[in-house]
């Protein structure tokens, strides 16, 4: 147990560590929530301190959960808070103005409030709404001036929130884009070498599931992509400080998503086929010895990530080692004299399918316009390692 404590207190030590020394999403989460802390003091300072106002909890309160991931979110957000903050007010105070009873009150408005709360175009704020409206009533505070009070510090909070989230280090997410970009490739090649290594000697079930278990986590790498760029393309929208920050330069074009998308698919293809091929006698297969340069060969096309002239030139050669490969394969499975795994001919398709996104890929590096190139450009302004394919 002791143990299990010490290694759970060294990786918060070196979550901490890395909010100070490396950019990435531990250091953004680090920033937002001190911003989010800021805002909540200076707003505090403005509406208790200074202004000693007489709701002055709502003004530190709103600006505390305005300190959103983006600044489109903030002001989204401030929209949708106010709504339904002065909503349950009004619905609260009309209902005591009815009913003459708290109880009584409370039976007609929190119903009400609640099912606005749930109204999907309100999102997590829908809240706020009953909340406001069983501040009223359990406070008895629905005169006129309470209500004038409320609305003022309300959108006092939303302010302050929204103008540190937008002048101090605005959140900017193109900066996540690039590093899953430049670990998809990484990762992908790091597989090939792993399953051709593998492959040069008997290798079993677990094995074999162990790869295909890595390459659906690819997939989900490229999933996270998708997300990371929906999070980039909002957090360029309202944001006055994107031309500032280092990156705010923009990520990798989008195209790019969806050739790793098919080049993920295809590993996990193949992985897949030689999970099924475990069951076959290895003389039914009898090709490790061709398919193993062939992965190795795939694995250093997208193990050259830089984009210089001599990985360019690498490139090239290691996918025409791969390309002569998958002839010899390709030359087996035409074989009549030979008996083979029926795992071979679904092996031989995904591996000439994902040859050819990987010849698209190297291609592209002749057009100097083209989206690797842009994204290399990018990230080499924004001082980080470019994804390269």
């Amino acid at each position: 147990m002791w143990n299990a404590l010490v290694r759970e207190a060294a990786a918060v030590g070196r979550s901490v560590r890395s909010c100070f020394t490396e950019s990435g999403p531990e250091r953004d989460t680090a920033i937002q929530s001190l911003k989010a802390a800021g805002a909540a003091l200076l707003a505090w300072a403005l509406a208790g301190w200074w202004w000693n106002a007489p709701m002055a909890l709502l003004a530190p309160w709103t600006a505390l959960f305005l300190v959103q991931s983006t600044v489109y979110r903030s002001l989204l957000t401030a929209l949708q808070q106010v709504v339904v903050v002065v909503t349950g007010t009004l619905l609260a105070t009309a209902a005591l103005a009815l009913t003459g009873d708290t109880m009584a009150a409370m039976a007609l408005a929190l119903p009400l409030t609640v099912l606005l709360g749930n109204y999907t175009r309100l999102g997590t704020q829908g809240l706020y709404a009953p909340t406001a409206a069983l501040f009223v009533l359990a406070y008895g505070s629905y005169s006129g001036f309470d209500i004038l009070h409320r609305l003022l510090e309300t959108l006092l909070g939303a302010a302050i929130g929204i103008a540190v989230n937008a002048t101090v280090l605005p959140p900017d997410h193109a900066g996540h884009v690039r590093r899953l970009r430049a670990r998809l490739p990484q990762d992908s090649a790091s597989l090939l070498y792993e399953v051709a290594d593998g492959i040069e000697t008997p290798y079993d079930e677990k094995r074999a599931r162990g790869w295909y278990d890595s390459a659906v986590r690819l997939a989900d790498v490229v999933t996270e992509l998708r997300t990371a760029r929906r999070w980039s393309d909002e957090s360029r929208r309202f944001n006055p400080g994107r031309r500032l920050r280092r990156s705010a330069v923009p990520p990798p074009a989008a195209e790019w998503d969806f050739t790793w998308d098919r080049i993920t698919e295809h590993i996990r293809a193949i992985t897949r086929s030689l999970s099924e091929a475990v069951s076959y006698p290895e003389s039914a297969l009898g090709v490790q010895s061709i398919l193993s340069p062939l992965l190795r060969a795939a694995g250093d096309v997208l193990d050259c990530r830089n984009g210089t002239a001599d990985e360019r030139h690498r490139a090239r050669e290691a996918l025409r080692t791969a390309l002569a490969a998958h002839g010899r394969l390709a030359s087996v499975l035409a074989d009549d004299r030979r008996a083979v795994a029926p795992a071979l001919g679904g092996l031989t398709a995904d591996t000439e399918r994902l040859l050819d996104d990987l010849s698209t890929v190297v291609d592209s590096w002749d057009d100097e316009t083209s989206p690797a190139d842009a994204s290399r450009t990018g990230a080499s302004q924004a001082g980080t390692s470019p994804s390269g394919t």
